[in-house]
């Protein structure tokens, strides 16, 4: 039986209750977080398998799906950034985020992505209505013609590079990408999980796998200096700003999804924000989303993420002012908690080998691969690594990469 709203919001025993539910999605989210090259989307079939059975009013079930969901979206920066082993989401922010913590700027790395995703949560919120209308108005134009803007983005991305040769090297890695997904993201795996999906073997191999071996000769985590950001405020709100937009139409449009809209959203990126800029947007785009996604969801009525599709097989009904104070506490539990764990993990893995930990991270990726996708998702990762090294051998940047979504999106497979 679905809790009326107010009556959660006002009875002390049932806000007591929501702040549980609340509670343990923080908790799960914060887990799955840090389980590095896991997807949120695996993540999510895994809440939506096991919702129907969860006891507890559906409402405070679908609170805590929220909550974990959010959360994740924060907490996932920390393997990006410590190990370079990224989800889908922050495959764009792990490379600058990774040369930072390279640097000796880790703990200003993760600050810059906690800052991206909480003020994305602020504006988001305040904004949902009105973008709401806007992009519904606006949907049909950019459906009929997203191939075209696609290709747009795609063009402007490989004409950054600085010289004809890290283009043509940006190009190869590009259509080698693109082939990469036209041939294995619509295959069905035959996997253990039933939460399988082709995008955990192919971003852990596109993104992860090249870090990993290239840290196996490497020196490892240096010392990591002060938490200073460096970044103008004016900058880290322009860009944090383009990122919560950038979320909004990864919520309303199908088929964009927030890795995606990552790669869209570097192109409105102030040229000098440089790698700070690429965290603060990026980290804004996949935590936004979590919003706009429910938006979506209320205006619409057809869940746009795997969070909201877990959200619905739960039933819990769209009580909008509790899901929503859902999302805030878990946004500022999820910018308290990245900060303290990230700032522990680099200091962990800096005392470490950092060799020894690329190899167990190699075969955990493994691991995740058969899991989610079977032996058939092994072969993907290992076929996806070595395109991954393609942008490292010819020095160009890994955004390109991101090939395996937008290709076959934007030649309508």
């Amino acid at each position: 039986m679905a809790v009326p709203a107010l009556e959660s919001l006002v009875d002390p025993a049932l806000s007591a209750q929501l702040v549980a539910w609340i509670l343990a999605g923080i908790v799960l989210g914060c887990c799955s977080g840090l389980v590095p090259g896991l997807h949120a989307n695996n993540f999510a079939l895994l809440l939506a398998g096991v919702a129907p059975s969860v006891p507890g009013p559906p409402l405070f079930v679908g609170c805590a799906m929220l909550a974990a969901g959010v959360v994740h979206t924060f907490v996932n920066a920390v393997p990006a950034m410590a190990l370079g082993v990224p989800d889908a989401e922050m495959a764009i922010t792990a490379l600058p985020a990774h040369r930072m913590v390279l640097d000796g700027r880790g703990f200003e790395a993760i600050r810059l992505s906690a800052l991206g995703s909480i003020l994305a949560v602020l504006a988001a919120i305040p904004l949902a209505l009105p973008i709401t209308w806007s992009v519904t108005a606006v949907y049909p134009t950019i459906r009929s013609n997203l191939s075209l803007v696609l290709a747009m983005i795609v063009v402007a991305l490989i004409a950054s590079e600085r010289t004809w040769k890290r283009c043509a090297g940006a190009l190869l890695a590009f259509g080698l990408a693109t082939a990469l997904g036209v041939l294995t993201l619509d295959f069905d795996p035959n996997s253990p999980l039933e939460a399988g999906g082709m995008l955990a073997p192919l971003f852990a191999g596109l993104f992860g796998a090249p870090v990993l071996i290239e840290a196996i000769r490497g020196g490892g985590v240096p010392p990591q200096h002060d938490d200073e950001i460096r970044m103008p405020r004016r900058l880290v709100g322009i860009t944090a700003l383009a990122g919560s937009f950038a979320g909004a139409v990864v919520g309303y449009i199908p088929g964009i999804s927030a890795a995606i809209a990552a790669v869209a959203v570097l192109v409105f990126v102030p040229g000098e924000s440089d790698n700070r800029g690429y965290i603060v947007a990026t980290s804004g785009v996949d935590t936004s989303n979590s919003i706009f996604a429910l938006f979506a969801l209320v205006s619409l009525g057809q869940p746009r993420t795997g969070v909201m599709i877990a959200f619905d097989n739960a039933n819990a009904p769209l009580d909008v002012p509790v899901l929503l104070l859902s999302i805030l506490l878990a946004g500022v539990a999820g910018f308290v908690l990245v900060i303290w764990i990230g700032d522990v993990y680099l200091e962990f893995v800096g005392r470490l080998a950092y060799w020894k930990i690329s190899v167990v991270v190699l075969g955990l990726l493994l691991v995740l691969s058969y899991l989610f996708t079977g032996v058939v998702g092994v072969g993907v990762f290992v076929v996806a690594a070595a395109i991954g090294m393609v942008p490292v051998r010819l020095r160009t940047r890994r955004v390109h990469l991101m090939g395996v979504l937008i290709g076959p999106l934007m030649i309508g497979i």
